[in-house]
């Protein structure tokens, strides 16, 4: 394993700044790392020591680490993700981009990849197939749920009070990463990477730093023939990486069975962890990578 220098990078896009990691010299070729929900740029630093002769940017999604939040007015759409990489690619002026990206991070880079297909030279996608899809009959009950939703997250109710909801108070970083362990299949050290970037120090305690609105209920989502769109409409070489065990075992191995077919080019191959298979195995993940990336 090679030693490293990680720096703090930032790119202003419209109204929100998108920050991250990134590490490797700047003419090398970029390699975009994408981060799954409630994660952050810092879920990629395992990895960086192992992908070799590329530049490393791992972005932070709006509403995560060190990012903006969304304003008062908006929230977070599945297909604002999209617009988000967009802009940070036209900012760049990058194309033939190859794409590392995790859970969440993957369903928004296929997205893109179907979309924009002169962006993306190649996709890999780390437990991660597909698209979380409705059937339209439940269009409604999941417009009455999201939105339900989203007016809990802003207000507590109290009879006919309304009451400003405030995030928890973790009186230390060690009961934080306990409560992160206690929702993930992750261990104390890789739950302490992310959540190290997830905080802030606020009074006498900490903080999540993420957006409490993230964990909204979504008002829509795709139908399942949309989804097989997306998936058919993408040209790069793609690539799953997916731990055999772990909280997103079941949903990828469906994915694998519905969507993967559809797909115009992709392998598989599996490694022995969990969902967060790429900072339990870096080294493994990595040969993966620099193999896909360089065929």
């Amino acid at each position: 394993m090679s030693v490293i220098e990680i720096e703090e990078i930032c790119y202003d896009i419209g109204a929100l700044s998108l920050h991250g990691l990134a590490c490797g010299d700047d003419e090398d070729e970029v390699v975009l790392c994408l981060h799954g929900w409630l994660d952050n740029a810092a879920s990629f630093t395992p990895l960086m020591p192992y992908l070799t002769n590329k530049r490393l940017i791992a972005i932070d999604w709006p509403g995560h680490g060190f990012s903006s939040h969304r304003s008062e007015d908006a929230h977070y759409h599945f297909i604002d993700w999209v617009y988000d990489l967009l802009q940070l690619f036209e900012l760049n002026d990058w194309h033939d981009i190859d794409i590392v990206a995790h859970s969440m991070g993957g369903m928004v880079a296929s997205a893109f990849a179907a979309a924009f297909p002169e962006r993306v030279k190649s996709l890999t996608l780390l437990d991660s197939i597909g698209f979380m899809s409705s059937d339209a009959d439940k269009t409604t009950a999941q417009l009455r749920q999201g939105m339900t939703s989203r007016l809990r997250s802003s207000f507590n109710y109290v009879k006919n009070n309304k009451i400003k909801k405030e995030k928890n108070l973790h009186p230390t970083s060690d009961s934080a990463i306990k409560a992160r362990i206690a929702v993930s299949d992750m261990n104390y050290q890789q739950a302490k990477i992310i959540v190290k970037r997830g905080l802030v120090k606020e009074g006498h305690g900490y903080v999540w730093r993420a957006d409490s609105r993230l964990r909204n209920v979504s008002p829509y989502r795709l139908t399942l023939s949309q989804a097989e769109q997306f998936i058919r409409d993408i040209k790069c070489p793609v690539q799953l990486l997916h731990g055999t065990t772990g909280t997103g075992f079941d949903m990828v191995t469906r994915g694998i069975t519905h969507f993967g077919p559809l797909f115009n080019n992709v392998v598989y191959y599996d490694i022995e962890g969990g969902h967060h298979v790429h900072m339990e195995q870096p080294e493994t993940t990595a040969k993966f990578i620099n193999n896909f990336i360089s065929a």
